[in-house]
């Protein structure tokens, strides 16, 4: 099995993109299963496999420790953690080539407390990739950009395992600033001299710090465009996902 977790801020599109791939996988007939981690969620695009919600209720959170929604979720992101065993028992009753793991809408509470490392190295640390979901509108900007891209930094440095950027909603901006944000990716000299002339002065070094570890840690690597709707791309992150754990060869279909 290869777990691919969709990791990002929250409205980034994780849970469309977990349903995306999802039925790409099953056009392709690759066998996959998805995995929901965020207790708090309401509704879901896609009817998951295993929900820790079958355990773990938010309301129920609330009631019992008296707290309001943010409060609850924080508790809820430890009993996650707490109950990674059962998460592993429920995916195992599965034979499936892919697990594709929808994270908790707010970004913090899989990456900055232990729940993700826990249930990452409760699963399998061997056979596990992140896909960091990144909302292009929230990216039209040379700051907001590298902002994203530390995000996506500091999710590696927490969770220290494979990570590709996908740019989800590929859709929602115009082709124009599609090709800029694709262009900053892929060449981060470019980016750079962006964020110079978008960030002020009093920033300087501030901003020249932020590229510093950006280039250091990778994390301006290619981003990966795709359609939540139409699935364009999805074929691209099948393929980042094979370089990274097959050297680029396909497993067998089903």
């Amino acid at each position: 099995m290869i777990f691919i977790y969709m990791v990002g801020t929250a409205g980034s599109g994780k849970s469309s993109m977990t349903a995306a791939f999802h039925d790409w996988c099953l056009r392709q007939e690759f066998d996959a299963i998805t995995v929901n981690l965020d207790p708090g969620v309401d509704e879901l695009p896609y009817t998951p496999h295993v929900d820790v919600r079958e355990w773990i209720s938010l309301q129920d959170v609330m009631q019992e420790y008296g707290l309001g929604p943010n409060g609850a979720q924080v508790v809820c992101a430890d009993e996650v953690a707490l109950n990674a065993g059962e998460v592993e028992r429920r995916i195992s009753e599965f034979r499936s080539d892919y697990v594709l793991l929808d994270t908790p809408g707010q970004l913090e509470l899989f990456v900055f407390r232990r729940t993700g490392r826990v249930i990452v190295d409760q699963l399998s640390r061997e056979q596990t990739m992140l896909s960091f979901v990144i909302d292009p509108s929230l990216a039209t900007t040379p700051t907001s950009f590298v902002s994203q891209l530390m995000l996506s930094a500091i999710t590696q440095f927490r969770i220290p395992v494979p990570l590709i950027n996908v740019l989800s909603k590929r859709d929602i901006v115009e082709q124009e600033a599609l090709d800029m944000i694709l262009e900053w990716g892929e060449r981060p000299e470019k980016l750079y001299d962006a964020v110079m002339v978008d960030a002020p002065s009093l920033y300087y070094q501030l901003s020249e710090g932020m590229m510093a570890v950006i280039k250091e840690m990778e994390a301006h690597t290619d981003l990966i465009p795709v359609s939540n709707e139409t699935l364009e791309g999805m074929e691209d992150v099948y393929a980042a996902v094979q370089k990274v754990f097959m050297g680029g060869e396909d497993l067998e279909r089903a």
